[in-house]
């Protein structure tokens, strides 16, 4: 697993969606181009991630079809990514509920045992479709069953967890088995599996699914602390050396840590398919240098750990909640002040000096 290395998402792109329909551009990002992949590339990243939706491109049941054009698009998308050289990991993104009434219906499929039937059927049709579809492209291709499974609007796993679990346990053993089953290059290509919401700290309820090429690794996403990353606070600074969130540093290595414990020593890989922090302007310094040291204290802890790191990268400069636009999706230049940002999260990642550790890292942290 530690081929992936580090990686970039291209976010709020084939898995951007308005009124029930997926389409690349009504997100606001440009269409993707050769450029943007080999922008990624040159920016020092070896792997992408290519979050899809397919909502709204699926035809009626039994045949669950899904509709050729889109297809053709994010197998296009998938080719540049190749011809620069990365590896790609293909999802289906937010094909999930979230309480909009979109196809994998995670809560109707825990209350009704007839609707985990219904979904499970229209998983096994769509991933065999798109299992079918790239069934000859090579080892770089990388294809995982989900992205943040909820259960209605409820992002805590809550009540009935076990119940949860389950039911996703089964859509994951459904999709190993649909892409199994086409053959090819299917037959042994890496897949990825995520337990609910995608939260690490879920795994409790997660089950890996059965694989007779035992080549499934578990996907989980890290924004901690979210009131630094993410949330509607976007505190002003994070970890040991700040007031905010000075215990950061070891909220992170101690997730790190469990996981390596509990899969990799176990010879169960594990990667972060979404990490990142939302932008903070260069303009005030100090929050700048701890959102750098923030992006390089994960990737430089993730590759400790051995946990290939996916950058979340949506294109979003300027103002609002999440701003992760770090390469433009159309040109693949640095967007911003960004390049920054990339060379930092890049190093933490690829350096050899033997004197750059984890320490090094915690021992150069900004000040207020």
């Amino acid at each position: 697993s530690l081929a992936l290395g580090i990686g970039w998402n291209m976010g709020n792109q084939l898995d951007a969606i308005n009124n029930g329909v997926s389409n690349e551009t009504c997100w606001g990002n440009p269409k993707a181009t050769q450029a943007t992949f080999d922008g990624v590339k040159a920016a020092g990243f070896t792997s992408v991630r290519i979050p899809v939706t397919w909502q709204g491109h699926i035809g009626e049941a039994p045949d669950y079809q899904i509709e050729e054009a889109w297809m053709n698009r994010v197998a296009e998308v998938v080719g540049y990514a190749r011809d620069a050289g990365l590896n790609v990991i293909l999802n289906t993104h937010h094909d999930e509920d979230h309480g909009e009434g979109y196809w994998q219906n995670l809560k109707g499929a825990v209350d009704n045992e007839d609707t985990n039937t219904q979904v499970k059927a229209e998983i096994a049709a769509v991933w065999t479709q798109i299992a079918n579809r790239f069934k000859e492209e090579g080892d770089y291709l990388m294809l995982e069953s989900f992205n943040e499974l909820i259960y209605g609007s409820d992002w805590g796993i809550g009540s009935n967890a076990e119940k949860k679990g389950q039911v996703i346990n089964e859509w994951n053993q459904v999709f190993v088995d649909a892409v199994r089953a086409t053959g090819g290059n299917n037959s042994t290509r890496w897949l990825g599996v995520p337990g609910y919401a995608a939260n690490p700290n879920y795994l409790q309820y997660f089950t890996l699914p059965s694989d007779p090429a035992s080549k499934v690794m578990v996907a989980f996403h890290c924004y901690d602390p979210y009131d630094y990353t993410i949330g509607a606070a976007q505190l002003a600074n994070w970890g040991h050396s700040g007031n905010a969130y000075p215990k950061g540093e070891e909220e992170i290595k101690e997730l790190f840590n469990s996981l390596y414990t509990k899969y990799i020593a176990n010879n169960i890989p594990i990667y972060m398919g979404e990490f990142g922090c939302s932008f903070r302007s260069k303009t005030d310094s100090v929050r700048w240098n701890f959102f750098l040291y923030y992006l390089e204290y994960v990737s430089k802890a993730a590759r400790v750990f051995g946990i290939p790191a996916f950058l979340w990268d949506n294109g979003v400069e300027g103002s609002g909640q999440e701003r992760h636009g770090y390469i433009n999706h159309g040109t693949g230049k640095y967007i911003g002040n960004s390049q920054e940002a990339v060379l930092a999260i890049v190093k933490g990642w690829t350096s050899t000096d033997a004197s750059y550790t984890l320490q090094s890292v915690y021992d150069s942290a900004p000040s207020l």
